[in-house]
């Protein structure tokens, strides 16, 4: 039977902990039998959990043992993770065990030198974080989940659970695979990627060198901008404004204003019964057609399909 290890670490988030043990524990095959054993292995026989504390029978002499191991993410992902524990991931890793991560339970396989050199995905709020720290990791915040063979790492919260059963399908195939969906009472595929969650461009300027042009293009995006509009607001030359940009955001200034208006726009998808060209409009897009190609390049679904995701499909 297929063993799969769950890793409670000190300061482990509770959700990212129960979505294995529920989902791989309660997978069955045609006949009947568990698809899997289930452990759950701690550094110390209790771990703190946040509000929790959660009792473990095991120590991580336990990965040795299974075939695919679960790191859960931890409340405080920037704080180093035991020694032991990245000892003990590393070994299993070496041995040939499929590893697999939750929400910023990326942030531990990454310290553990597992990710250098891989694509990898974690919660959209700490893609960035994730990339600073260790930049021999190619982050991917738009993912639901990666697939790198051995290893695998998943984006936030629910996204663990299309994880899970990603690796189900992957190990008994499609019907067991339906089968603990349907257990789970969520979609065996969901459509899009972490991307539609994503908040662009937020209104809390974390500059004080371009905080007035980004409130200036907050209240100005959904008109007819350019960027010698923008460099004017600022009161800069273009060159002096594109420097600027890509060094405190990573961005153009003009990928910047696309990002505050998706955001508009999925503010008024999530909030009115506006029909696509009125939002395209209303928002700065020179045309419906211009709105649905950048909206879905930034979210990876359609602007109906937004709608349905977040107001439910009578909405829409």
């Amino acid at each position: 039977m297929h063993t799969v290890a769950v890793v409670a670490l000190p300061g482990t988030i509770i959700f990212d902990l129960a979505t294995p043990v529920e989902v791989f524990g309660r997978a069955r095959l045609p006949d009947g039998r568990p698809a899997y054993q289930v452990l759950v292995c701690g550094t110390e026989p209790v771990v703190e959990a946040g509000p929790l504390r959660i009792g473990t029978d095991l120590g991580l002499e336990a990965l040795a043992r299974a075939d695919t191991v679960v790191v859960p993410g931890r409340i405080r992902p920037e704080d180093p993770a035991p020694e032991a524990a990245l000892a003990a991931l590393r070994a299993a890793a070496a041995d040939g065990t499929r590893i697999a991560s939750v929400c910023v339970g990326a942030f531990t396989l990454a310290e553990a030198g597992l990710l250098d050199g891989l694509r990898a995905t974690t919660h959209w709020l700490a893609a960035d974080a994730l990339a600073r720290r260790y930049p021999a990791v190619e982050v991917d915040a738009g993912s639901l989940y990666i697939d790198n063979g051995q290893i695998l790492t998943s984006a936030g919260a629910a996204a663990g659970l299309d994880l899970c059963l990603h690796l189900v399908r992957r190990d008994h195939g499609v019907a067991v695979a339906a089968d603990a969906s349907r257990l789970s009472v969520t979609p065996l595929h969901r459509d899009g990627g972490q991307a539609q969650f994503i908040l662009r461009n937020p209104p809390t300027f974390r500059t004080a060198t371009l905080e007035p042009v980004l409130r200036w293009i907050e209240e100005n995006a959904h008109t007819d901008l350019a960027l010698a509009d923008v460099a004017a607001a600022a009161r800069t030359s273009v060159r002096t404004l594109n420097r600027r940009f890509h060094e405190e955001t990573g961005q153009s200034p003009m990928q910047w204003i696309t990002g505050v208006r998706i955001r508009h726009a999925q503010e008024l998808l999530e909030t009115t019964d506006y029909g696509v060209e009125r939002i395209a409009r209303q928002v700065g897009f020179p045309s419906p057609s211009t709105f649905r190609a950048l909206f879905r390049r930034a979210t990876g679904v359609t602007p109906s399909g937004y709608r349905v995701t977040f107001r439910g499909r009578d909405a829409a």
